[in-house]
C-alpha cells in the first residue's frame, strides 16, 4: 500500500468510526480545526494572532493580501465590527483578535443563526495585541445572519 492509499484508508476508517460514535470527540473536533485567515503581509499583530491560534491547536492557512476589505465584504463583516484580519472556519467568520478558546466555544455551541465572532478594532491585551502594559477590557461580539449582534464574552 502506498502513502496515498494509506491516507485514504485512514480517512475512511476515521469517518466510519465517527459515524458509529466510536471516534473520540477530541479527535473529531481537531479534524475540523482549520482556519483560513486573510491578512496584510506587513501587520505584526496579525502574525502574532495567527501564532496564538496555532498555539491553541488550530491549523492556519494565512493568506497575505494587499487589501483585506474585499474579504470583509465577501464574508459579511459589519462595518462597525471590523479589525485588521478576517478568518473563516467551518462556515463562521472570525474578525480580528478573537481569543482561540472562544473560537472553540463557537464551534462547540453553534449558536443559532450565528455568522461569526468579532473583536472590533485592536484592543490592547487581546491575543496578538499584548504589549506588556495594562490590558484594555473588550467585548467579543457574536454577529448573526439577520444583522443582530450580542456580546459573546467579555475579556
Amino acid at each position: 500500500m502506498n502513502r496515498r492509499q494509506s491516507i485514504k484508508a485512514l480517512a475512511a476508517a476515521s469517518v466510519a468510526l465517527l459515524a458509529a460514535g466510536r471516534l473520540p470527540v477530541a479527535i473529531a473536533r481537531d479534524a475540523k480545526r482549520h482556519i483560513k485567515v486573510y491578512k496584510s503581509p506587513t501587520c505584526g499583530c496579525c502574525k502574532a494572532w495567527v501564532q496564538h491560534v496555532r498555539d491553541a491547536g488550530f491549523t492556519v492557512a494565512a493568506v497575505d493580501v494587499d487589501d483585506v476589505d474585499p474579504y470583509k465584504r465577501k464574508f459579511g463583516v459589519p462595518e462597525d465590527l471590523v479589525s485588521c484580519h478576517t478568518g473563516v472556519i467551518e462556515g463562521y467568520v472570525v474578525e480580528g483578535h478573537v481569543p482561540a478558546d472562544l473560537i472553540d466555544r463557537l464551534l462547540r455551541e453553534k449558536p443559532k443563526d450565528a455568522k461569526g465572532l468579532a473583536v472590533p478594532g485592536m484592543p490592547i491585551g487581546a491575543p496578538g495585541m499584548e504589549m506588556g502594559i495594562a490590558k484594555h477590557r473588550y467585548d467579543v461580539i457574536l454577529f448573526k445572519r439577520n444583522g443582530g449582534k450580542s456580546v459573546f464574552a467579555r475579556r
